[in-house]
């Protein structure tokens, strides 16, 4: 392996670290059940994760956050750990189906809606199995709705943050 790579790899780990931990703070900062509301923190890093880490850069940088979180909240490890990672290869692969990314830039909307889809669709997942498959909550069409409209509001956010980082300060990084 020339030692190019290596640096790459180094930088790509490391970067995919901090963004993890940075999630892991947004957990421990906000509390229980706030946290699963307010995931801004969430789709931001994992949107930069997809966008400068390349293939599978979300998905490592959910994996991070999602283990530290489960050491965090032991009783729920496996759940928090698979829709973490459910999360991140989510965001992934709809960067990659909506083509958010291009060669030299990124579009905006269509990643605000990559990153809005997975918010949504991970946030609904997780209540779902909950509250229908592990009866933990009592189903709640209000919060039903809460959780849509947090996904979508959270996921518009994350995404749009996500893209005028890009522009504004990261466009010219390329580890991937």
């Amino acid at each position: 392996m020339s030692v190019e790579k290596f640096r790459n790899r180094s930088r790509r780990f490391a970067l995919a670290a901090v963004f993890g931990v940075i999630i892991f703070v947004s957990k421990l900062v906000i509390p229980m059940p706030l946290d699963k509301a307010l995931v801004i923190v969430q789709a931001l890093f994992l949107a930069l994760g997809s966008l400068l880490l390349g293939p599978l850069g979300a998905t490592f940088v959910s994996t991070v956050g999602g283990l530290l979180t489960a050491i965090w909240r032991a009783p729920f490890a496996p759940f928090t750990l698979a829709f973490a990672i459910l999360y991140g290869v989510l965001t992934d692969a709809l960067v990659f189906a909506f083509k958010a990314k291009t060669s030299t830039d990124v579009r905006t909307w269509r990643l605000i809606v990559a990153v809005t889809v997975a918010t949504t669709v991970v946030g609904l997942a997780s209540y779902y199995v909950t509250a229908h498959v592990l009866t933990l909550l009592p189903r709640n069409p209000i919060l039903e709705l809460a959780i849509i409209i947090a996904g979508v509001a959270n996921g518009l956010a994350g995404g749009y943050l996500a893209a005028t980082i890009w522009r504004k300060a990261l466009r010219h990084i390329v580890w991937a």
